[in-house]
């Protein structure tokens, strides 16, 4: 593969799978400014592997998978250790929420949710992200965290029982 060539893909996936890549780093690193830097490595690490890529893969997998080990290498990092955590998602994730789910978060407020979402475990917050947020199925989801279909099943189902139990207890204190 030629360099003109290499140029003309990297631009096209960026230009099809950047935002998407920001919203999944920014809800492992909380910062916007971070998530666009690991957003960055991704595409990088895209354009240097891009010859070796086998095209047998769906590329928004292999792309998705990057993000997270840069997101995950980051947290690890001593630098991650000095930065403090701040907001979830932006209002735009709002607007993607399946019609459902965005009933029961305009029932609550935004802040709420955002409160009860981050106080998950990282591997229900994950594929809380990725199915409901990013629009995945659990198959693309097992790709993408390299983990079995069942686990992220499990998860999914497992994440959705503590974030009932949040709300209705929220409801039941009076919020």
């Amino acid at each position: 593969m030629d360099r003109e060539e290499k140029d003309f893909i990297l631009e096209k996936i960026m230009i099809e799978y950047g935002n998407e890549l920001v919203r999944l780093a920014f809800t492992y690193v909380k910062d916007a400014g971070i998530a666009k830097d690991m957003v960055q490595n991704t595409f990088i690490k895209c354009y240097k592997n891009l010859d070796t890529f086998r095209f047998d893969a769906q590329i928004k997998t292999w792309l998705y998978r990057i993000t997270i080990n840069e997101c995950k290498d980051y947290l690890k990092s001593w630098n991650y250790k000095k930065v403090q955590v701040r907001s979830f998602i932006s209002e735009t994730a709002r607007s993607i929420l399946p019609s459902t789910e965005k009933t029961v978060i305009d029932k609550y407020t935004n802040e709420e949710m955002k409160e009860n979402i981050f106080s998950l475990p990282k591997v229900y917050r994950e594929v809380i992200y990725l199915y409901y947020y990013d629009s995945l199925n659990t198959e693309e989801i097992a790709n993408v965290l390299d983990i079995p279909v069942n686990t992220v099943k499990t998860r999914l189902r497992r994440a959705k029982q503590r974030l009932e139990s949040m709300i209705k207890e929220a409801e039941f204190n009076g919020r």
